[in-house]
């Protein structure tokens, strides 16, 4: 064998050796990562365990009178003089500990839950919603959703528990055939204000910005979705179609459709959307995936005319509005308790 060939030889088996090796190292990282991850989540039960336990001890020492500010004050300041080291127990922490305890101590299923949150995260939620049945929304979508500390800020500042209380989603018989849980995972309205968007703007203004924004636009939207393209392209024939936004959603297994309409949503909005969710599922839809959806993200929308729109469409299709400001948290529990109250009066009507 020549001096070239053999060195050809020994450069193979380098690079194999090289692949072989970089595998092995990749997999080792993955272990030591996973391991961190790990211990993370066992030194946070323990902490919010321990948060929790302080809480429930202030708690019962002021209950039976036994205990008032004064005496937190005391704690604080000598955990401060004896143990320097001990971060995290100010007055202010150790009265939170109490409001924290005090929020869930009725429901103690829930309270195994909150071990899953980093403090922070529970800070926000029990500290900022005012019923256990806003917390218990929060939580749940701050699991589902991963949501970090900002994340979770936003979605509270954005009224998410008060529009998913007055979500009016209105979905065709082919939606429910797809999604039957449409309503958890779309709603009639998203707020788009971190595009910063001015009041006049065109549909290539606005495809443009989501795109640049498409972290915050999925954080919206929900997780499960996975950006494909803007403008992707569908042919029919010897035309090109370009539809403004495709997704795909990982629980329903399907391709995602979003058409951008910068004014009110009119009917005939609907026929250009089932033309390209018919060629979706023709031409790009794979075997084991389920049949596209799509959805109209327009400024506005008349729900009467939605319902007549869809009541007998074959596609499944839905109709979102966007909002391009934060909406105002008190008129929305206002419309809540006037919701409330209607089907509480409702109820008793029908009872007599």
């Amino acid at each position: 064998m020549t001096d070239h060939l053999k060195m050809h030889s020994m450069n193979k088996i380098g690079e194999h050796d090289n692949i072989v090796h970089n595998s092995d190292f990749e997999n080792i990282v993955l272990m030591i990562k996973q391991s961190q991850i790990k211990a993370y989540s066992s030194v946070n039960h323990e902490l919010i365990d321990l948060y929790y336990n302080l809480g429930k001890y202030i708690s019962q020492k002021v209950e039976h009178s036994k205990w008032g500010k004064g005496i937190v004050k005391e704690l604080a300041d000598y955990i401060e003089k004896t143990n320097p080291d001990l971060k995290g127990f100010s007055d202010k922490n150790l009265w939170r500990m109490k409001q924290f305890y005090e929020s869930y101590k009725d429901d103690e299923k829930l309270s195994t839950v909150l071990r899953e949150l980093s403090w922070s995260q529970n800070l926000q939620i029990f500290s900022r919603c005012k019923s256990i049945e806003e917390r218990v929304f929060y939580i749940k979508k701050t699991l589902k959703e991963h949501y970090s500390v900002r994340e979770l800020n936003r979605q509270i500042d954005s009224g998410l528990y008060e529009s998913s209380k007055q979500n009016n989603l209105i979905v065709s018989t082919a939606v429910k055939a797809v999604a039957p849980n449409a309503s958890d995972i779309f709603r009639d309205n998203y707020t788009l204000e971190f595009l910063g968007l001015p009041a006049k703007h065109d549909e290539k203004d606005l495809r443009k910005a989501l795109v640049s924004h498409m972290k915050q636009f999925i954080l919206e939207l929900g997780k499960d979705f996975i950006f494909i393209d803007e403008e992707y392209r569908v042919q029919v024939g010897n035309s090109d179609f370009f539809i403004d936004l495709l997704f795909y959603h990982r629980e329903l297994q399907c391709l995602v459709a979003f058409e951008l309409k910068t004014g009110k949503f009119e009917p005939e909005h609907l026929g250009q959307l089932n033309f390209y969710l018919e060629a979706l599922d023709r031409d790009v839809k794979k075997e084991k995936e389920n049949p596209s959806i799509g959805i109209l993200l327009c400024r506005d929308k008349d729900d009467d005319v939605v319902e007549y729109a869809l009541s007998r469409s074959l596609s499944p299709a839905m109709i979102a509005e966007y909002k391009l400001h934060l909406p105002d948290k008190k008129l929305l529990q206002k419309r809540i308790t006037a919701l409330l109250d209607n089907a509480e009066s409702k109820d008793i009507a029908e009872d007599k």
